[in-house]
């Protein structure tokens, strides 16, 4: 998936948000310790470093949503840290239930908050909740 999809996606998905551009993308992606998982019409943005592995996006088209893809691309990203990572972690807004329930379900619980982090357009901003899983070495 080009970056330029990655920005469309993005921005079809976060409409309240300030979405990401291609450049963006493109820049992250030419880390060493950053990975993306595509699926048609989604992409998820990964990072790990020293054992901590960090969910940077997760996108999925709004016409293709609830098929899912979102579910797929991580478990994908969970099950490819295996023996690499102690934990895991993302920030999610608050608000946003549909991902909250994804991210619990897999075995996410809330570790912080991060006051008014999310900046809206229209609206004020949005609280981000800071969710981690730890993995069982050995």
């Amino acid at each position: 998936m080009t970056p330029q999809t990655m920005a469309q996606i993005h921005a079809a998905a976060f409409i309240h948000d300030r979405s990401w551009g291609a450049q963006e993308f493109a820049d992250l992606l030419s880390s060493p310790f950053v990975d993306h998982l595509a699926e048609p019409h989604g992409f998820a943005l990964t990072r790990l470093i020293a054992g901590e592995a960090e969910l940077l996006t997760l996108a999925v088209d709004p016409a293709a949503q609830r098929q899912g893809i979102g579910r797929r691309l991580l478990q994908r990203w969970l099950d490819g840290l295996e023996r690499r990572a102690e934990t895991a972690f993302l920030e999610v807004a608050a608000d946003n239930a549909a991902a909250i329930a994804l991210y619990m379900a897999a075995g996410f619980s809330k570790t912080a908050t991060r006051r008014g982090y999310y900046l809206r357009k229209d609206t004020p901003p949005v609280d981000a909740l800071i969710l981690s899983r730890c993995f069982t070495q050995g």
